[in-house]
């Protein structure tokens, strides 16, 4: 939080939940909240053309009931004011947005209630569980190793790589990867680096950062 005031929080708390504030645990980044869960979801507003495609919370809710049974679920909000950063947004695995009719949002209060209630709802005796997901600080392990292949290719352009890499977090957020398939992306990735770095090769004509990269061609 930009303004942590645990005395104001606890005041507005019921005698219930004030042990959740006495042992409230406070993180300096969202990553760093995140890093032991395996699925993350990111609640927004924002729809259209050029973003992600977002599901609803009762079709979103029977998907998780499933993934919690071996796996951390991570629930993300964002303020009120702002909503959720797009950098916060790249670390989901799927976004969710709350159906209203006239108002763009509703006020984050209600918003977990209303995904507490659908969680709730959708959790049974019949939930079926999926395996163990690699988790978030294993994911983002991955692609700051694929940022660096792909660079070293010229597969992505280095004047905005991070912009390039969502395509792929996009495509790899779809296939729920487990620890041992982050392991196995890692596993290319270092021998991708190890050939660009032993023959000196330049990414191939056309590439997006081969004007950038003077090395000699290995072909």
């Amino acid at each position: 939080p930009y303004r942590l005031d645990l005395e104001k929080m606890s005041k507005m708390a019921t005698h219930e939940a004030a042990h959740l504030i006495e042992n409230l645990p406070v993180y300096d980044s969202l990553k760093d909240a995140c890093a032991e869960c395996n699925y993350l979801v990111g609640t927004t507003a924002r729809t259209g053309r050029k973003r992600r495609p977002t599901e609803n919370p009762r079709d979103l809710a029977r998907k998780l009931i499933t993934l919690s049974q071996n796996n951390r679920i991570g629930l993300v909000f964002g303020s009120e004011k702002w909503g959720l950063e797009n950098s916060h947004l790249r670390l989901c695995h799927s976004l969710v947005t709350i159906p209203t009719a006239h108002f763009s949002s509703i006020n984050l209060a209600q918003s977990v209630m209303i995904m507490c209630y659908e969680l709730f709802m959708a959790g049974g005796p019949d939930s079926l569980a999926q395996p163990r997901l690699a988790s978030v600080r294993e994911q983002e392990d991955m692609y700051g190793h694929l940022r660096e292949a792909f660079l070293a290719i010229g597969f992505i352009n280095p004047e905005n790589p991070d912009y390039w890499l969502n395509n792929v977090r996009r495509f790899l957020a779809r296939l729920e990867l487990r620890s041992k398939e982050v392991k196995l992306i890692r596993g290319f990735c270092r021998q991708i680096l190890w050939v660009a770095g032993e023959h000196g090769c330049k990414p191939p004509e056309g590439a997006p950062g081969a004007s950038k990269n003077p090395r000699p061609d290995c072909s």
